[in-house]
């Protein structure tokens, strides 16, 4: 009796490494950055400060929102879109060109950028999904066509600044700081109270609706017969997942709060990962990365399902932009440069496959997050920008090696 419980309980945690391999990589890759920073610095400089924390969120913000529509892509069968940085590019100009030059209204200005980011996917999904040219070929006229356009919108120039009721909706932070309930000391820094304490009530908040909502696909999915985790794996994934979130959250609390680009990029995490999780339509999208041929025979309209996935992609595309405009301050010509790179890479190393029909929005997320504490890490101690090239570079090759070799494992086992 003994021997099984520690069987199943070796399973159990073998099962959760697994399914969380890229989260503990990352924890292991911050706190092996923690100590080189701090053994260079004399440890006046740490990647675990709460300002440093913030900043990565923010930075790294577009990268997550970019990769969750990108995920997207590849799910279709290892497809890709390579016009999202020029389609930030176009969204950030007319955006600036919108507010700042015409003065319209800041709803108005952003309604127009979200309709044309996705008039832009609709149009390379289009070509893609019924006159039938490669993804690559499509987005990659897409990536010249879209920043030769912003590049004439811009007249070459930025446009800046912007007013502050349009960046408070992307750089501002909730709550505000409350001089009534004054301040305290926490690990030797000085923290406002109402923000220390609303901060941690909304991440306990937040971790309760993971845990409920995780609770509900489960048994939808188990009432529906498909196959899940064991109880003991489904436990110690909330549970991992829950402690990654209070840890964040206490960082954001003792830093300026909420930023208001977490509280978005969380939206977009939810509503994304239900979609490709629970509903018919997501589903598709493996489907098709699985077997095309066989999905079209099941019924599956796959060139409805691929007009919808490029669609999209400027929609995230158009997100991603006015987030972009807000950090920077200005509408550039040269904005969105190797941002979907950034979005690809960040797909791979979440565990998306080179192949398509294999991924998850949380693995993207954690994905982005492993490339911003690359670039943040990497930063403070000073390391070249071509040694930070390179680096990330035999990342994402790493990440696709380790995938084809699996897919290898697993067809050898098979045959």
């Amino acid at each position: 009796m003994e021997e099984k419980k520690t069987s199943n309980a070796l399973n159990t945690i073998k099962a959760v490494l697994k399914s969380n391999t890229m989260l503990f990589v990352l924890v292991g890759v911050m706190v092996l950055f923690e100590i080189m920073i701090g053994a260079k610095t004399g440890w006046n400089a740490h990647l675990f400060s709460p300002a440093n924390i913030t900043n990565i969120i923010r930075q790294n913000a577009y990268v997550a929102i970019l990769a969750t529509g990108m995920l997207l892509c590849i799910l279709t069968g290892g497809n890709i879109d390579l016009s999202v940085g020029s389609v930030v590019a176009l969204i950030g100009a007319l955006a600036g060109v919108f507010i700042v030059n015409w003065g319209w209204p800041i709803w108005l200005a952003v309604l127009a950028c979200l309709i044309l980011g996705t008039a832009i996917g609709a149009f390379h999904g289009f070509f893609i999904a019924y006159i039938h040219i490669p993804p690559f070929i499509t987005t990659l006229a897409g990536m010249l066509l879209w920043r030769g356009v912003a590049t004439i919108v811009l007249d070459g120039r930025p446009i800046a600044p912007f007013p502050d009721k349009y960046l408070k909706l992307f750089e501002s932070y909730l709550p505000t700081a409350s001089d009534k309930m004054g301040e305290f000391e926490l690990f030797g820094s000085w923290v406002d109270k109402y923000t220390f304490i609303v901060t941690l009530i909304v991440t306990a908040i937040a971790i309760l609706a993971y845990v409920v909502l995780e609770i509900i696909s489960r048994r939808n999915k188990i009432r529906k017969n498909y196959t899940v985790q064991s109880t003991g794996s489904f436990i110690a994934k909330l549970v991992v997942l829950s402690i990654v979130i209070v840890i964040i959250g206490q960082f954001l609390a003792r830093d300026r709060g909420l930023p208001v680009v977490l509280i978005l990029l969380g939206v977009i995490i939810a509503a994304y990962s239900y979609f490709t999780q629970n509903t018919v339509p997501g589903r598709y999208l493996y489907a098709i990365g699985g077997n095309e041929k066989a999905a079209r025979l099941s019924g599956v309209n796959t060139n409805n399902v691929m007009f919808f996935a490029y669609t999209n992609m400027g929609f995230i595309a158009a997100v991603a932009a006015l987030v972009t405009i807000a950090r920077m301050n200005s509408a550039q010509p040269t904005a969105g440069q190797n941002y979907e790179m950034d979005a690809i890479a960040s797909c791979f190393i979440g565990g998306a496959s080179a192949y398509g029909g294999t991924g998850t929005v949380g693995g993207a997320v954690v994905g982005a997050i492993f490339m911003g504490v690359l670039n943040n890490g990497m930063s403070i101690l000073g390391v070249d920008m071509n040694w930070q090239r390179a680096v990330k570079g035999m990342v994402l090759l790493a990440a696709v090696i380790f995938d084809v070799m699996s897919k290898r494992k697993k067809a050898s086992k098979k045959a």
